[in-house]
């Protein structure tokens, strides 16, 4: 997650007359949605606070770029290919930050180096692109050579000042920022803005379900971010049942709703109302195995809906069996 002033070049933002120039294709080789989502967006409020360019919260203050997540490091550790997002020539890169992501530990081997592994790309037109947090060894180019768009510049990595896995991706035009989702600066909030550096423009998700899983243990939400193995079958002697959840972008009066359901309907169900914004949060919730009865034998489905303001926004669902 890049924090305000993290690049090398950091700049205020400006409005650009025209979109003209440079089209950029999905920089990542995930699906949006479901194998990877957008965590962040750039910081549209020019004063102390922040919006994203639909004028939600989905970004915070000083954000020059657009964050392209993971669901958890088990993914990252599989390999997720960091692509060009249009042609152009390498003008630079780093290759050998480790991945350790950043705490108090690494604050001081970080500074000066934010943008942990990263390559930068100049396009005709005076445009660049910048790629950041990426899997240390990954970077697949080198100094002056041209690419493709779609060509594989490294691997989404946990390099730099960031706590999660992801690509922050920067799109520049002389030297400034410029918002690849409204690169003329007309949009607002009741009407984004049409005209998009995007080939085709990735769909807006105001916050999400990012994972939802079944377990038979309170799982620590250290272990839900390294990425939880899915569980397929469990014994009807499991001494519990827990829904587990990960969400994105949950705003002050979201609900998220846990259920677990099983051969013979509704086994829990209930709804965590959070009181303040998360960029990610955890919840989970589960039903203890009484004396000496038994689950009933089949399929069980674990759900997780996130609701705003009486609406679905996101729903996820995991299956398992008991035997």
């Amino acid at each position: 997650m890049m924090r305000r002033g993290l690049l090398a070049l950091s700049f205020p933002f400006a409005s650009i007359a025209t979109a003209e120039g440079l089209t950029l294709q999905f920089p990542v080789d995930c699906t949006l949605g479901d194998s990877c989502y957008i965590q962040q967006y750039m910081d549209r409020d020019p004063g102390k606070g922040f919006r994203d360019y639909r004028c939600a919260q989905l970004s915070y203050d000083g954000h020059k770029g657009t964050d392209f997540a993971l669901p958890s490091r088990a993914r990252m550790q599989a390999g997720v290919d960091v692509l060009a997002a249009a042609d152009g020539r390498v003008r630079g890169f780093r290759n050998t930050m480790p991945d350790t992501g950043y705490t108090e530990e690494t604050a001081n081997s970080v500074e000066g180096k934010e943008c942990g592994n990263g390559v930068v790309l100049v396009h005709p037109g005076g445009w660049e692109t910048q790629y950041c947090h990426l899997k240390q060894g990954s970077v697949a180019i080198k100094n002056d050579q041209t690419v493709k768009a779609g060509d594989i510049l490294g691997q989404i990595g946990l390099s730099g000042r960031t706590e999660f896995p992801h690509l922050h991706l920067s799109v520049r035009q002389g030297g400034k920022p410029v918002d690849p989702f409204d690169p003329n600066g007309t949009a607002t909030c009741a009407t984004p803005d049409v005209s998009t550096l995007w080939a085709e423009t990735p769909p807006y998700q105001p916050g999400g379900i990012v994972e939802v899983g079944l377990s038979t243990t309170m799982p620590e939400y250290a272990d839900v971010k390294e990425g939880i193995p899915a569980l397929t079958t469990l014994p009807a002697s499991a001494p519990a049942l827990i829904v587990y959840s990960f969400s994105f972008g949950t705003q002050k009066g979201d609900i998220v709703r846990l259920e677990i359901t099983g051969p013979e309907g509704v086994v829990i169900t209930e709804d965590r109302k959070l009181t303040r914004r998360h960029a990610q949060a955890f919840r989970a919730v589960g039903k203890r195995l009484r004396g000496k009865e038994a689950w009933p034998t089949g399929p069980y489905v674990a759900r997780a809906t996130l609701m705003r303001d009486g609406v679905a926004i996101s729903s996820q669902q995991a299956e398992t069996i008991i035997d």
